[in-house]
């Protein structure tokens, strides 16, 4: 128990120590400590809740571990399930109108190892959809003035996408932000779709680059918020803050189902 703690304390420290603070990243540490906690108090533990102790002690141990226990079960589920691939081929749903690449993490004002797998992908896309403008969306991270949006713009112009091709949406703070304010933005450049029978425009075909493992509940929300044609490329995870990012997106999965998201 004493290893295990270290290990997940020591991850959880590692990664905020490079600027990543989530949730995902937090209650792995949070854990290890408890888990640490344990492994110093076991004896203490042990003593308190056996008899002639009262029997709510025992009931409330065994209980906790229960409940730990199954909690980790749906953790485990809900991995095998984001651990597929969810993307959704844009030559099997049509030509996108516009490239939505949603924001992630900028760490000192630079793009994450996380973001620049996004946009990474989103260049490749952009050559396989040149009449395609890239929308870049993801407002400023907690305590700096630089926004997502700002970053990501400047990684694809340095690496050769125009700068009459990319927009930007530099307000949203969540993923349901980034697919709400990005239309907008849309109609503003004249992207949006017009429906012959009612003649009133709504989002146009659309193809959202994110993580894979973001790929599936950005589509949910999308289609929530209006979209109709979604597609969706996933960029890999990093293997060493994969988990973590599962983990965070275990809870927002959770919280986009209590809030109606989609």
């Amino acid at each position: 128990m004493a290893l295990i703690g270290a290990l997940l304390l020591l991850d959880s420290i590692a990664l905020l120590a490079t600027g990543r603070f989530h949730f995902g990243v937090v209650l792995p540490g949070l854990i290890g400590a408890a888990f640490l906690w344990l492994a110093w108090r076991w004896s203490a533990l042990q003593h308190w809740r056996a008899p002639p102790a009262p029997r709510w002690r025992g009931w409330l141990w065994r209980a906790g571990w229960v409940g730990f226990f199954a909690w980790l079960a749906s953790v485990a589920l809900f991995f095998g399930l984001i651990g597929a691939d969810h993307s959704v081929d844009a030559r099997k749903t049509g030509a996108p109108a516009v490239i939505l690449v949603l924001g992630s993490g900028t760490p000192n004002c630079a793009a994450s190892s996380t973001l620049a797998a996004r946009l990474d992908v989103a260049l490749a896309q952009a050559a396989l959809w040149p009449q395609a403008p890239v929308l870049v969306s993801g407002g400023p991270d907690f305590g700096r003035q630089c926004t997502e949006a700002g970053v990501m713009a400047e990684y694809l112009r340095a690496r050769g996408i125009n700068e009459r091709r990319l927009l930007q949406e530099p307000q949203s703070t969540s993923t349901e932000e980034n697919l709400r304010f990005s239309l907008p933005v849309m109609a503003a450049h004249g992207l949006m779709s017009q429906d012959p029978a009612t003649s009133r425009g709504g989002p146009p075909p659309v193809l959202i680059v994110t993580s894979d493992f973001h790929a599936l509940r950005a589509r949910l929300i999308a289609y929530r918020a209006g979209y109709r044609q979604v597609a969706s490329a996933g960029a890999p995870t990093p293997l060493y803050l994969r988990y973590n990012a599962w983990l965070r997106e275990y809870f927002a999965f959770g919280s986009g189902w209590l809030l109606k998201e989609f």
